[in-house]
Formats: structure tokens, C-alpha cells, sequence
């Protein structure tokens, strides 16, 4: 038995061509992934801690 994610295109043989999604139906899945990208990438911003102001003082001599 062989291991796979879920992700992962079924295993299983079928003869039986994948139905054809019509325009309508191309349109919402590309703006549902598009909008799921936006909200990933808004959760994740800032992507780093903010740059440190702090400047060290010169070094007495």
C-alpha cells in the first residue's frame, strides 16, 4: 500500500474523462483562488519584525 497526501491525484484508475467545467464555473474558482491568496497574504504581513531605529552612541574616548 502505497502512501499519499490528500492532495495528491487519486491512485485509483477510472476510464472516465473528468467533467468539464463550464466558464462561469472556471471564473469562480480562479477568483476563490485568488481571493484565498489575498487573505494568506494579508495574515502574513508584515512578513518581518520592523526595522530597529536605534542608533548606538559613539564610543567615548
Amino acid at each position: 500500500m502505497t502512501k499519499q497526501d490528500r492532495k495528491d491525484p487519486s491512485i485509483e484508475r477510472t476510464d472516465k474523462p473528468a467533467p468539464k467545467e463550464t466558464e462561469r464555473e472556471r471564473e469562480d474558482r480562479k477568483q476563490h483562488e485568488s481571493d484565498n491568496q489575498d487573505e494568506a497574504l494579508e495574515e502574513t504581513f508584515p512578513a518581518s519584525d520592523p526595522v530597529s531605529p536605534f542608533v548606538p552612541a559613539k564610543a567615548p574616548d
